[in-house]
This record gives C-alpha cells, structure tokens and sequence, in this order.
C-alpha cells in the first residue's frame, strides 16, 4: 500500500528537507521501518537502542494516535494512508535567560531540546 508519512520541521533535515514521504508498506511498523531503512539518520530520533519507538514520539494515522488503536503498531494501512510523526513536548528546561547570544543547549537529538533563548521551542 502508498503510504504518506508528514515529516515535522525538527527531522526534516534527516530527510533532505522533505515535508512528506511516500512508501509502501502494509502496516504502521513496516511504514517506520521502511522510512529509517530509506533515511538511517532518523533511527536515532525515532527509536531508543532496543528498537522501541521513544515515549516522546508520537504516530498518527489521520486524526488518531496510533498508540489509541486496537491493534496499535500493526494496525494494517490502506492505500493513500496519511501518518504523521509527532513530538511531543511537555515542560520545558530550567535555562537562565539570556540578553545576548543565545543557548540552544548540547543535545545531539532535535526532539529531545529544540531550545531557543529562556526555553524550548519547536
């Protein structure tokens, strides 16, 4: 089945600025492992090192969440499916503001702090 995966900003760079991938795939895991499998600079981002999607990393198939659906990561995709990857932000980071320059922090992972001046931002 065609598939449609919307990239957000933050991995778009890992994707060569792609705004949305097509692939074929039957199902929600074989879509994100044909995607990483195409770009292997996302797998970082996307999946911790047992190969589990990360806690802030969210799918949906068109409007839901795929974690929500009865048969979650194997719900089967119908041609032209829509699923689009989601970070989730919560919170924010404890960093002093600053008048002059600006500190985005060290993390290596965009999701993880996508920080600006005084807080995180995406």
């Amino acid at each position: 089945m065609s598939v449609q995966i919307s990239i957000p900003t933050v991995l778009r760079r890992f994707t060569g600025d792609q705004t949305t991938v097509a692939l074929d795939a039957a199902n929600v895991t074989e879509a994100l492992n044909s995607l990483t499998a195409a770009y292997p600079a996302l797998q970082k981002h996307l999946f911790d090192e047992n190969g589990k999607l990360r806690s802030f990393v969210n799918i949906y198939l068109g409007e839901q969440d795929v974690r929500n659906l009865p048969d979650k990561h194997n719900t089967r995709l119908e041609d032209g499916a829509q699923l689009t990857i989601v970070p989730s932000i919560a919170g924010g980071l404890d960093i002093p503001h600053r008048s002059s320059g600006g500190d985005k922090g060290d993390s290596d992972s965009p999701l993880r702090c996508a920080g600006g001046q005084g807080g995180v931002s995406l």
